[in-house]
């Protein structure tokens, strides 16, 4: 399927997505998977296969014509989890929160009193601070909005911001979310200026999201604004570069 992918296939191991734009072009697709399969005499199970959908589970996700939303199952178990007792618990809640993380605006800020638990040499200690992020958490996840899917027609917005505890930004195109991403402050950004953390913020969304922006336009929205002068800047810092 190599010519097809990211075409209108998604192959993860076994499992085949075929997604298109029409139902007669979806007739097409759907027509030269079956046919692949047979010329390289491979096969797939009918009983596990479905056809036409409007809306699929596909890798803890529910994709549809309206965009992609987490999986029903998914939710439940994040509303049942209990209050962790260990580091052990912490490392799995954070594991199956953080697969969902584009979902959640400043994810790793609000998680950070929990991966602080995981640091080496940290005691185990839950606090009020600690109930409180597992709590939100918890709820923003339950509570997520669903995503819209690039269109393929360029024009992404980017904003982004900083702040003493880490990095944010939101990738749209035409007014609707695509992703949130965020991460927390290495122990040498804590002490940047605000110019060279914002600027850091802006350099950590075009890569986090180079496959969908590369050879497209996009406008990017920073909160800073003296951060518009550095092309005209005569000299640049060694981070700046």
């Amino acid at each position: 399927f190599h010519e097809f992918l990211d075409k209108f296939i998604i192959v993860f191991i076994d499992d085949i997505l075929v997604f298109s734009k029409s139902k007669e072009e979806h007739d097409d697709h759907v027509r030269t998977v079956l046919q692949t399969l047979r010329q390289e005499k491979l096969y797939a199970k009918f009983s596990k296969c479905e056809f036409w959908l409007s809306s699929v589970a596909f890798l803890g996700h529910i994709v549809s014509a309206e965009g992609i939303t987490m999986d029903p199952a998914k939710v439940e178990a994040i509303t049942k989890w209990p209050r962790p007792t260990s580091v052990t618990e912490v490392r799995s809640f954070l594991g199956l929160a953080g697969y969902y993380r584009r979902y959640v605006e400043g994810f790793s800020c609000l998680a950070l009193p929990l991966t602080k638990l995981m640091r080496k040499g940290e005691k185990f200690m839950w606090n009020e601070e600690r109930e409180k992020s597992f709590e939100e958490l918890k709820q923003r996840l339950v509570s997520a909005p669903i995503l819209t899917l690039p269109s393929g027609s360029g024009r992404f917005q980017i904003y982004s911001d900083a702040s003493k505890k880490g990095l944010g930004c939101v990738l749209m195109q035409h007014g609707k979310v695509i992703a949130y991403a965020s991460r927390q402050l290495k122990p040498y950004e804590v002490n940047y200026p605000t110019h060279d953390l914002e600027l850091a913020a802006v350099v950590f969304t075009l890569k986090i999201w180079r496959h969908y922006l590369y050879d497209e336009s996009c406008d990017i929205f920073t909160d800073h604004k003296s951060l518009k002068y550095i092309f005209t800047q005569r000299e640049l810092n060694m981070r700046q570069r």
